[in-house]
């Protein structure tokens, strides 16, 4: 045991002297290993406080750190700390290079992310039934794994962001999601509870916050911000980053024509019903999905619904008409045809349809601010996100707090460096 350490886990400074298997039939397979450390002779401890080394000033009694199972079985390392007689802090418990600094916790670094990494892929829950430990301990893993990270990511260069609300509990209790959509760093950037102008600016504050301690200039360096047509978000892109491109691009746009285009369908199959006629029957996804995914049993049904004079026909067509927008390359091009489309929408006598003309009226320089960016960035990328998030939400069914999907979601989406390892596990 104590040449397998040596080779996977060595310490600058301290000695494995022994290991015992202890015989418990409390623990998994009945027994767990102990590997006792020792400071190696002649070495001086080092001070947890400045870091300086000094003399022992006394012994405390020996303490138990969790390491990473064998075969199955638990171990742990059992080490009596010194305590160090510092001439800049006094007396204090020396520095630990296997655990946190002030070795207060009993789990050492290396099975902390070992736990946090397992705990990517499995459910916490389950994480903590195969390790034999107890669901807080997975937790704290995690969150000191997410806490080193949040202290030590690089927030420099970022010059695309996202912006989204996700549903994490019933009652209409939402979680403000910031992700960065730079090409090859997409990651989660920021979570706060709410969806409101508070819960969008504490975003701001961070970084500014972290501005001042990098002397950099992190909210000049956003030149794109993708997001849906929430107010709130609106009102506060407007005031933060009055020069980046505000883009709302074709995934929103797109959903709400398909929402208008079911509700025109669904009063009207209610009116043809109450008339004795089915003519809409059974065509609520023979509308709605593009024609290239359909069969040709479905779109011989479509061309024969199409053949008949009804407004939602005419909602269909229009619908269908406004695909075209995304074929242009030109944003003047671009917003002349829009400006077409909704002239014509709004002469359409169909209600719900307008109403999405008016919002694209509104909103017209978004969504042309999608062409002057290239197409290069869209909140597809940011609902692509937050299905992982959704994700992450069924796999643990839930969270009871918010701290708690705070550090998941970081965990999960925020590519977060991890703390140095002596040696990493595979």
């Amino acid at each position: 045991m104590k040449t397998l350490l040596n080779r996977v886990h060595p310490v600058k400074g301290f000695v494995y002297d022994g290991d015992r298997l202890i015989r418990d039939t409390a623990v998994v397979n009945g027994a767990w290993i102990e590997v006792d450390v020792r400071p190696r002779k002649g070495s001086r401890g080092v001070c947890s406080g400045c870091g300086r080394r000094g003399r022992t000033y006394d012994t405390q009694a020996a303490r138990r750190f969790s390491f990473v199972p064998l075969w199955g079985l638990a171990v742990a390392l059992v080490y009596a700390p010194r305590r160090i007689d510092c001439p800049r802090c006094g007396v204090k418990v020396e520095w630990l290079p296997w655990c946190e600094p002030g070795g207060k916790r009993p789990m050492t670094i290396a099975m902390t992310v070992f736990l946090s990494t397992w705990a990517r892929r499995l459910s916490w829950k389950q994480t903590a039934e195969v390790f034999s430990v107890s669901w807080e301990a997975v937790y704290r893993a995690v969150a000191s794994v997410v806490a080193f990270g949040l202290a030590h990511r690089d927030l420099a260069g970022i010059t695309a962001i996202g912006v989204d609300e996700v549903a994490y509990a019933k009652g209409h209790r939402y979680a403000t999601l910031v992700y960065q959509l730079d090409q090859g760093m997409r990651r989660l950037l920021h979570v706060s509870e709410g969806r409101s102008v508070k819960s969008f600016l504490r975003f701001f504050v961070m970084l500014q916050r972290e501005g001042r301690r990098l002397n950099e200039d992190l909210l000049g360096s956003i030149g794109f911000v993708c997001s849906d047509m929430w107010r709130a978000y609106v009102k506060v892109i407007q005031k933060k980053l009055p020069g980046a491109l505000h883009i709302l691009d074709r995934y929103h746009i797109v959903a709400n024509l398909s929402k208008a285009l079911d509700q025109v369908r669904a009063r009207e199959a209610r009116q043809l019903k109450a008339e004795g006629w089915d003519v809409l029957k059974r065509t609520r996804w023979l509308l709605l999905r593009r024609r290239k995914r359909l069969d040709g049993k479905q779109r011989w049904k479509l061309r024969q619904v199409l053949q008949w004079n009804l407004r939602t026909v005419r909602a269909y067509l229009l619908v269908d008409a406004l695909q075209a927008l995304w074929e242009y390359k030109s944003p003047t091009c671009a917003g002349r045809f829009l400006d077409a489309w909704c002239r014509r929408a709004m002469r359409s006598r169909l209600d719900p349809i307008k109403q999405v003309a008016r919002s694209l009226r509104t909103h017209r320089e978004p969504i042309i601010n999608w062409f002057k960016a290239k197409k290069r960035y869209n909140s597809g990328i940011v609902e692509g996100l937050n299905g992982l998030v959704k994700l992450r939400f069924r796999k643990a069914f839930g969270f009871r707090t918010f701290t708690a999907i705070e550090v998941a979601l970081y965990h999960e989406l925020g590519d977060l460096p991890k703390p140095r390892l002596i040696h990493r596990f595979c």
